[in-house]
């Protein structure tokens, strides 16, 4: 058992399918019940003040955020590095949870904040229009962005109309933003620069961009086979087709044992710095959360977060 007693959950109401309060209530009696003090917390300020205070203090057991990727890429930005973070599944791809099997229920969830093991990984950095951001599993440029940016319009809008449960998405949710994109999408070309190790146009000609610092994608498709996100370094992925077709025939061939990394119309690799600009408008998005519109510099923050796993786990 880890030395430090306290935990806080973080729960982000509109996380997910349905509202995860009920799941963040049983993990904290199943917590209490382990003899840790827990708190339950909505506000993000009220979170972010008491995991400094806790961190500094040495008491913190982990941050446990009730949401998917983008829940917990808001709590890594908003706490001090080496705050331990861990997941209680709740969004709607989970990739992280899924990739590092933080367990789908809060009994789970509570054994591993019991007896896991803490795990320092890198994250990325995105700087665009004066502003910055983290993000733990990837930064894309292009149609998928633009999806993301319509699925996201439409649960604010919900969300801001009062339905009770329209703020939520899941699967179906990207129905039609999908549809609409695909009507109205047309794959400008990108130029992705890296900066370092070594500077040089990596290609100018892209109309799908990918930076990976963990192989998860959509459904857990394995995009960047390559990545590791403790290895200091983002695996690029990069797609010159610019049609829908073209994306269909990535995608089978990535879930095919990575077979799209042989195409001729394929780039991948890796770097630590990178530049994405377009000569139009072309958005982006980290962790299934919309981020805004190229241009963007992307560099690696190696060692910036500390997750809470799974001893089982082989990482």
């Amino acid at each position: 058992m880890l030395p430090t007693q306290k935990i806080i959950i973080s729960v982000n109401p509109k996380a997910g399918r349905r509202s995860p309060m009920l799941q963040a209530e049983e993990l904290k009696s199943r917590l209490k019940e382990k003899r840790f003090a827990v708190e339950l917390l909505t506000d993000l300020d009220e979170v972010t003040e008491k995991a400094k205070i806790l961190h500094a203090e040495g008491q913190l057991r982990a941050v446990v955020g009730v949401g998917g990727d983008g829940t917990a890429a808001t709590l890594v930005n908003r706490t001090e590095p080496g705050t331990p973070v861990t997941l209680l599944a709740a969004g709607t791809a989970n990739l992280l949870a899924k990739h590092f099997r933080l367990g789908k229920t809060p009994k789970r969830l509570a054994e591993i904040l019991e007896t896991g093991k803490i795990l320092t990984l890198d994250a990325g950095n995105v700087h665009c229009a004066g502003t910055q951001r983290l993000f733990l599993v990837m930064v894309s440029c292009g149609f998928d962005a633009s999806v993301v940016n319509g699925v996201h319009a439409h649960r604010e809008e919900r969300y801001r109309q009062g339905h009770k449960h329209g703020a939520h998405i899941s699967y179906f949710s990207y129905a039609k933003p999908i549809c609409q994109t695909l009507y109205q999408y047309r794959f400008p070309k990108m130029t992705v620069e890296m900066l370092q190790p070594e500077h040089k146009i990596i290609d100018n000609q892209t109309r799908w961009a990918f930076l990976f610092n963990i192989n998860r994608y959509g459904w857990g498709l394995p995009l960047a086979p390559f990545a590791k996100g403790n290895d200091g370094k983002l695996d690029y992925v990069l797609f010159r087709g610019g049609s829908v077709v073209h994306g269909l025939c990535y995608t089978a061939l990535a879930q095919c044992f990575s077979l799209h990394q042989w195409l001729p119309t394929a780039k991948l690799g890796q770097a630590t710095h990178y530049k994405i600009t377009s000569e139009q408008p072309v958005p982006f998005q980290l962790d299934g959360d919309p981020g805004g519109m190229l241009p963007i510099d992307v560099e690696i923050v190696p060692n910036r977060f500390t997750l809470l796993v799974p001893q089982t786990k082989n990482h």
